[in-house]
């Protein structure tokens, strides 16, 4: 397959990887995940964020990503892959069970294995919640 052809493909696994996030669909979303997966997140007190690594620890992650976030969605995505590595910029919002709304431009920097993901580390603007106009 020529870089071309492998590139296009990555782009619509980001695509549809994308969008199996936006309809909070867990089972679907490990479908894109490797065997042996890790998931960086935004937040933590390690260098790369927490981190889950292996698939149920992944799975976990991804899940509490929407317990923080119940109405979560990622928007206006935009895609590039290069070989075996591929970025996803997007706008993500989301309101904490708590009421805070965030809303903020972030980057998923992913690594690929046999046509799956096997890295996703997320980053995200640390922007202030948005707050609610005054009633």
């Amino acid at each position: 397959m020529s870089d071309q052809n492998h590139n296009a493909a990555g782009i619509e696994l980001l695509q549809a990887f994308n969008d199996t996030w936006n309809r909070h669909d867990i089972d679907a979303l490990m479908g894109f995940m490797a065997d042996d997966c890790a998931f960086h997140g935004v937040a933590g007190g390690e260098l790369l964020g927490r981190s889950f690594i292996g698939r149920d620890a992944v799975r976990e992650g991804f899940q509490l990503a929407w317990q923080t976030f119940p109405d979560a969605q990622w928007l206006d995505g935009e895609h590039f892959v290069a070989g075996d590595r591929g970025v996803s910029e997007s706008t993500f919002r989301g309101t904490r069970t708590d009421g805070a709304r965030i809303e903020a431009r972030m980057v998923d920097v992913f690594t690929f294995r046999d046509g799956k993901i096997a890295v996703k580390n997320a980053y995200r603007k640390d922007r202030p919640p948005v707050v609610a106009p005054a009633a």
